[in-house]
């Protein structure tokens, strides 16, 4: 068996990279990230597009206070009164009715804490519900809704509507995100997994650059929401063409879609041989690491006896004190982009720009541990010096760089630390502390919401300090983790002890690529069947 699945690796290091059927789920995915970023940053849009429009509004009083002063006769006044009011209608209500989005502009700041509400919704049954129901309906049922979503304000532009189809957005960011990272990972060769959690936050940041110039050509609300919410409805029936994931289909053995998946190429045919032989393997491992897991009540409490372990406690304190400092920081400046002297739309721009490097985030080979404490110790000293420049009248746009070079160290951060944490966890309650970790990031960007700003709108110095020194008392935090890079993956508790050894890589396999052979000798890349499903938990 080894023999003939060395000649298989081997053989197909000759053939395509990716079978048709690989790519079609690739670019789908990429398309699908593309169009999420829209919707996700609505709120900084509507709030810019309102402050516009409603100016404009309350100008009016002033203009025709003037008119008063002009026009001495009173029906020549209210003659040149009605003509402005009549010519400003559209920024007042867009359509002439008296009531408009400008009646309920205090309603629009809690969009955003109800969207990160709806993220941490999602987060808690998305993943359960995609691994009953599989993620292909799950996602395109959350596709659908989604672009409903952005499109129902639109026509209804009600506040209560608004703020709960911005819950309900979120809800469906969450599981798309759960469901797509899912998808990529159980299709990419497990060589090549570190691969999907760069790329697709990679058309994200795509998706940011693009619904800027979007937001700034469409500056009225209806037209704002058109223009973000159709292209995702005209590209829905592209994803129907989406397969399930092969792994979720080798779980509930329907063949017969396995059968048709195959009978696409001969290449579909070998990478998914491929990727159902990796599958299976984790299966047998899980189900190993269950049998030998003395488990004398019920499941519940061999959990919480394993929860309790001195190791897998500060673990999972470590790890959950870098997932709310990197929610912290990295939302934090996302939701404050307007803040630091430049315009929001060519803000939001670079802002997208800012997180492409972090595609060549998996060519590195430092290892977690320092990756990690490297990318949150960049992030915190760039945001300290953005802090220090702002407070002694730096040049704005040097300020939002180095604030924007904090956001993509600790994105880098974000996508090792997800890897990290998936290493550092035992089988036997990786579930559970990966939800925990995912938890501690969710409220992290709740707290931003609440985070009151300043009257002249800049970022407060309270929330400046915290955004820079998170991410520096979290890289002191990291250097009690093990490296697990290069180690295989603990299935106990007993396994966590051995890793305490650090694992340090050599210098000379920096930027150096893993072949395919050396990646199946090892588990670092290989994903158990109970964490596909959160392995996005941590990237949106």
């Amino acid at each position: 068996m080894v023999k003939v699945r060395m000649n298989q690796l081997v053989g197909d290091q000759t053939g395509p990279l990716m079978s048709p059927l690989q790519l079609s789920v690739y670019w789908r995915l990429a398309l699908i990230f593309f169009f999420t970023a829209f919707l996700f940053f609505l709120d900084i849009f509507t709030t810019a597009v309102v402050a516009e429009t409603c100016r404009h509004g309350n100008d009016t009083g002033t203009f025709a206070s003037w008119l008063e002063k002009l026009a001495p006769n009173k029906e020549e006044n209210q003659s040149a009164l009605s003509k402005v009011l009549k010519d400003d209608a559209d920024w007042r209500t867009e359509s002439g009715i008296r009531d408009s989005v400008c009646g309920w502009t205090d309603w629009l700041s809690y969009g955003q804490m109800l969207f990160m509400t709806g993220l941490l919704l999602g987060s808690l049954f998305g993943g359960a519900i995609s691994d009953r129901y599989g993620k292909r309906p799950v996602l395109l049922i959350s596709m659908c809704v989604h672009a409903v979503c952005g499109l129902v304000p639109a026509v209804f532009p009600q506040p209560l509507l608004f703020l709960i189809l911005r819950c309900l957005t979120g809800i469906c960011c969450c599981c798309i995100n759960i469901c797509a990272f899912s998808l990529a990972v159980e299709w990419t060769p497990p060589d090549s997994r570190l691969w999907p959690p760069a790329f697709l936050p990679f058309c994200f940041s795509l998706g940011t650059m693009g619904g800027a110039p979007l937001a700034w050509l469409n500056p009225t609300w209806t037209r704002l929401h058109l223009s973000l919410a159709l292209p995702q409805i005209i590209c829905l029936p592209l994803y129907l063409s989406i397969p399930e994931s092969p792994r979720w289909l080798l779980l509930k053995k329907r063949t017969d879609i396995l059968d048709r998946y195959r009978s696409n190429s001969p290449a579909d045919n070998q990478r998914l041989d491929l990727l159902l032989d990796s599958a299976w393997s984790d299966l047998q491992k899980a189900t190993e690491a269950q049998r030998e897991d003395p488990v004398t009540g019920d499941h519940a409490s061999s959990d919480i006896i394993h929860l309790k372990h001195p190791t897998v406690l500060m673990r999972l304190f470590v790890m959950s004190c870098v997932s709310a400092a990197s929610a912290l920081t990295y939302y934090g400046i996302c939701l404050n982009i307007g803040s630091f002297g430049v315009g929001v739309y060519s803000a939001q721009f670079f802002s997208g720009l800012s997180e492409a490097p972090c595609l060549l985030v998996p060519l590195v080979r430092l290892g977690r541990r320092p990756m990690s404490m490297l990318a949150l110790f960049l992030s915190g000293a760039a945001c300290f010096v953005s802090l220090l420049l702002s407070r002694y009248n730096g040049t704005p746009m040097l300020v939002m760089s180095l604030a924007l070079l904090g956001k993509l160290c600790v994105l880098a951060a974000i996508f090792i630390s997800t890897l990290y944490s998936i290493e550092l966890f035992p089988t036997v309650v990786r579930q559970r502390c990966l939800s925990l970790v995912n938890l501690s990031f969710r409220l992290g960007c709740l707290v931003n919401t609440l985070v009151p700003a300043n009257p002249d709108g800049a970022i407060s110095l309270a929330a400046m300090v915290i955004y820079s020194s998170g991410p520096i008392i979290c890289c002191g935090l990291c250097l009690l983790l093990p490296e697990t890079s290069g180690v295989p993956l603990p299935d106990s508790v007993v396994d966590c002890n051995r890793q305490l050894q650090p694992h340090q890589p050599a210098m000379d396999a920096l930027w150096r690529t893993e072949t395919l052979v050396s990646s199946q000798t090892s588990k670092v890349e290989t994903f158990p069947v109970e964490k596909d499903s959160t392995i996005s938990a941590l990237l949106i």
